[in-house]
């Protein structure tokens, strides 16, 4: 973590954090669950959930909430990424990274287009 060295920059690390914790609390329309079981972390889970809470900070959104869970049995899908909206529909995607997770949350969260290509098939 960087070194604080003034009030500014405080401030600043302070807003962050509360703009990150706000992303797991409260009613919100799209709910991002990042599989972190012991084989999504393994597979690259944190970086998925650093990737969408950068990308949801920067895009302002505070209509998304973020939360973890562990394994759901699919590790060879890992890591993986549910978004459950309003309805309750979910869409699991698996096998993704940084790049991957920046198309979905730009597509699918902001823009309410699925991505098919990297949907879980059941």
């Amino acid at each position: 973590m960087k070194k604080l060295e003034s009030a500014e920059d405080l401030l600043k690390f302070r807003d962050r954090s509360r703009a990150e914790i706000d992303l797991r609390e409260g009613s919100k329309d799209i709910l991002l669950t990042v599989h972190m079981g012991t084989c999504g972390i393994a597979a690259g889970a944190r970086d998925v959930l650093a990737t969408i809470v950068e990308e949801l900070g920067a895009a302002g959104i505070s209509r998304a909430g973020v939360q973890q869970t562990g394994c759901v049995g699919l590790c060879d899908q890992e890591p993986m990424l549910t978004v459950t909206d309003k309805s309750g529909a979910f869409f699991r995607y698996g096998r993704l990274d940084r790049a991957k997770t920046r198309e979905i949350i730009l597509n699918h969260v902001l823009r309410g287009t699925v991505v098919n290509e990297y949907l879980i098939k059941d």
